[in-house]
């Protein structure tokens, strides 16, 4: 009997301009997922991923300390709480990123994962953090990550999360598959120009070497005052094949449904035992370079 199990990507534009007061920003994101997040259950997900960041801008564009606001403790905060009930209600695992607030100014960016019956299952912390023209300040809000590759295992199966940049790292994306991931999610913030090159070839390329599904996730539109460029949304689902199973549009609002049979994962393995010929003793040369 085959393991399938429907996941739902969110990407959803900027709902108001960032220099909108900051908690009408992020209360008018929480509506509008929250609203997206049913309507996906009502078509049937069984685990949803959103995009970085999603109660906010990308404010990275900018270096300002009343970003920090949008902070909160995981587990905990407001909207982690208020997600776990929302899973809990309509029996999804949900992916959930989260600007978290470890200790007063000590910031990740951080992915909460949630299970179907609203348990707070632990939490990825973005691990690379760029700090790069144009507009990609990260260093200045985030610590890069402590928490390792965790894997967690869900009521669909064992879900993985890397986010944004950390994508452009294959050795973390190796590390998901052999902590046993089933689903790797990477919840984005990127605009073209600059990486929409690579958004179909990188992850795929990781679904092949580690043989699990993906689910990538970016925002769409272009956001006031900034202007910094067009996050150009095309949110996708890829099998272990590196086979894109759905695709987004652009530049709207959308939900990405895919089924994924799971089972393909092992007849993938079998095919190709990237795993049994690896030769982990010949690659210690890597962490002197």
């Amino acid at each position: 009997m085959s393991r399938v199990v429907r996941g739902a990507l969110i990407q959803a534009k900027l709902s108001e301009p960032g220099n909108s007061p900051i908690a009408a920003i992020k209360e008018s994101m929480i509506d509008k997922h929250v609203d997206m997040l049913v309507q996906a259950a009502e078509q049937g997900a069984q685990v949803v991923c959103l995009q970085e960041l999603f109660y906010g801008p990308y404010f990275c564009c900018e270096q300002d300390a009343k970003w920090y606001e949008l902070t909160e403790p995981v587990p905990g905060g407001p909207t982690t709480k208020r997600f776990q009930e929302l899973a809990k209600k309509h029996q999804i695992v949900l992916v959930l990123p989260v600007y978290e607030e470890d200790l007063p100014g000590v910031y990740y960016n951080t992915a909460a994962v949630i299970d179907a019956d609203g348990s707070y299952l632990g939490k990825f912390r973005k691990m690379h953090i760029p700090h790069c023209a144009p507009g990609f300040w990260e260093k200045f809000y985030f610590r890069p990550g402590n928490l390792g590759y965790p894997v967690f295992e869900t009521r669909i199966g064992k879900v993985g999360v890397y986010i944004c940049y950390d994508r452009h790292f294959p050795e973390g994306a190796r590390c998901l598959g052999l902590n046993g991931a089933e689903i790797v999610f990477n919840p984005s913030a990127t605009v073209a120009g600059l990486s929409e090159y690579l958004w179909s070839i990188e992850q795929p390329a990781h679904a092949v070497a580690n043989q699990y599904f993906v689910g990538a996730i970016n925002r769409p539109g272009i956001e006031e005052p900034w202007r910094m460029g067009e996050f150009y949304g095309q949110s996708y689902f890829c099998d272990p094949r590196g086979k894109m199973l759905a695709v987004a549009s652009r530049d709207q609002d959308e939900i990405v449904l895919a089924d994924m049979d799971l089972d393909l994962i092992r007849e993938v393995r079998n095919t190709w035992q990237f795993f049994r010929d690896r030769r982990p003793e010949s690659y210690g040369e890597m962490i002197q370079l």
